[in-house]
């Protein structure tokens, strides 16, 4: 007999409240519209609610003690999984975590860190944050907060998490040990507003051709974009490639304003239309920075949600070239409803549709898991590395003004295909890259060799002149094999040149961060080298 979760204990009890929940929603509440289109659940007059009378006869009578409110929240998770795969509850303690990367900020320390032999080491001091304001450097281990061993303890990120990050004007000491220096230091840190930032990095990969990656549609992503954009025009930017891989969604309106930048006025950028809801429209306006210098778009299959609508919008007005591979298949407009408890409602109001009528979402017919299996399917199917393989292509074709052939069925199709590039790949990397082991070593060669690494002044000279000797590379080979990672010489000269980029990447983001990273990684993107080609 196969062993089941303790869940399926309640199961008879979640599946009878689900049907009283949904009888009382009838019921008891409707949906008042707000001033900005948008709902929230308001509770009725009347005073008989029968799901409390079940719910007080549950937790009074039932065989063993149960928590009336884990309970209701099982109960509405169970509820909303029936409808689509993106509907959902949100408690309130999850509701947080989860809205901190699309506000752009949270209130904490200001540091990024990374765990490495039991100890937490400070990647990178934000800059401006309460840890850089007094005294804070890239590598430097955090041993103690507020007089507890933080270090040899065990800690996890989220452990590290929660002991830094706190109410803005709370103070939090933290003790550090510094490379050079005997003594341990003491900070004490007021905690402020942090940024998040949703541009990764933006930097010209050639005399003409400037990169801007987006990581996510946040609340500050258009000014981040602004700023970043216009950093490039003073550099001599005349073509831009935008990165959207990996990028999972975010804000529709933000997405929009970004789009806006591209098109011209009244251009149509995506439509939502829903049961309850009317088709609304949203159109550029007259200004924008960047209607005619030559636009390409890189996405793949993590690109989701505010990120196709980015990309269906230029593709659809025949505005940029779509590089890459078919993204996600997000196309389900949510609203947010919150509760008095804290706790929020994302129910599925709407879809969305690109300028031609495409409708980005992917079906789910056959229900959630096969919904997220599909993502690999696209692996085993071989879509990843042979255009002709996509499914998509056997549904319905729709055209562009100037008589391109954009395809629906989810997704976004590129209109250049590269594929996933396995050359070079083996199960030693595989190991090496998920159990962080790369990251680890090197940052902790770059905080060794700091001082030298920064005689090199610029990135550009640093990727120019810095190499990764055969040397380096068996340090590190030997470092893994300690770490349990056996050694495997066949394996290992396969992904030489992988793993020698790889590490160069890592030292140059110890070093300078994101301005470091992505122009060493792009020497091995074959996507962003198409980009390139077709820009010239």
């Amino acid at each position: 007999m196969t062993n089941r979760p303790k869940f399926y204990v309640y199961l008879p009890i979640v599946f009878a409240l689900i049907l009283i929940l949904g009888i009382f929603i009838g019921s008891t509440f409707h949906l008042d519209n707000n001033k900005d289109g948008g709902s929230l659940l308001v509770k009725s007059s009347g005073k008989y609610s029968k799901v409390d009378e079940i719910l007080k006869y549950v937790t009074e009578e039932y065989v063993d003690t149960i928590t009336a409110n884990k309970l209701i929240d099982k109960t509405i998770v169970a509820m909303l999984a029936q409808l689509d795969p993106h509907s959902a509850y949100i408690t309130k303690e999850e509701i947080a975590d989860m809205n901190e990367p699309l506000q752009g900020n949270f209130e904490g320390v200001g540091v990024e860190f990374n765990i490495v032999d039991d100890t937490v080491r400070v990647v990178n001091a934000i800059p401006g944050g309460p840890a850089e304001k007094v005294g804070v450097q890239a590598g430097d281990k955090i041993i103690m907060v507020d007089g507890k061993k933080a270090a040899g303890v065990k800690i996890t990120n989220k452990g590290v998490m929660e002991k830094l990050k706190g109410k803005g004007g709370t103070k939090v000491k933290v003790t550090m040990m510094r490379r050079g220096k005997k003594a341990l230091i003491d900070f004490v840190i007021t905690r402020g507003t942090i940024p998040i930032f949703s541009v990764d990095v933006a930097y010209m990969v050639s005399a003409r051709i400037g990169y801007i990656k987006i990581s996510r549609f946040a609340a500050t992503t258009y000014d981040e974009y602004m700023e970043a954009f216009k950093k490039l025009q003073n550099k001599g930017m005349e073509r831009l490639i935008i990165d959207l891989r990996g990028n999972g969604g975010g804000y529709l309106n933000t997405a929009v304003s970004i789009a806006d930048e591209f098109l011209g006025d009244g251009k149509e950028i995506v439509y939502t239309l829903g049961k309850a809801r009317p088709r609304k429209d949203y159109r550029a306006t007259s200004t924008g920075s960047f209607e005619h210098g030559k636009l390409t778009v890189l996405i793949d299959d993590g690109s989701a949600s505010a990120s196709e609508i980015l990309a269906g919008a230029l593709q659809d007005n025949d505005r940029a070239t779509i590089i890459g591979r078919r993204s996600f298949g997000k196309g389900l407009v949510q609203e947010q409803s919150d509760f008095a408890d804290s706790s929020a409602i994302r129910l599925t109001i709407a879809r969305y549709y690109t300028p031609t009528g495409r409708c980005i979402q992917k079906s789910y017919a056959k229900g959630l898991e096969a919904y997220y299996d599909e993502e690999y399917s696209r692996y085993t199917s071989g879509e990843m590395e042979n255009a002709d393989s996509m499914k998509v292509k056997d549904t319905i074709q729709f055209k562009t003004p100037m008589g391109k052939v954009v395809y629906g069925g989810g997704g976004i199709t590129p209109d250049v295909f590269v594929p996933l590039d396995t050359a070079g790949h083996s199960h030693y990397l595989t190991e090496v890259l998920y159990s962080g082991l790369i990251n680890d070593f090197g940052f902790d060669y770059a905080d060794k060799h700091r001082k030298k690494l920064l005689a090199y002044k610029t990135v550009k000279k640093f990727n120019d002149d810095f190499e990764v000797s055969a040397e380096l590379l068996n340090e590190f080979v030997e470092y893994a094999e300690k770490n349990k990672v056996p050694k495997k010489e066949k394996q290992i000269k396969t992904s030489a040149s992988i793993l020698k980029n790889q590490l160069k990447a890592i030292i140059a983001r110890t070093i300078w961060n994101s301005e470091g990273y992505y122009p060493v990684m792009q020497t091995d993107d074959n996507v962003l080298k198409k980009a390139i080609e077709v820009m010239k």
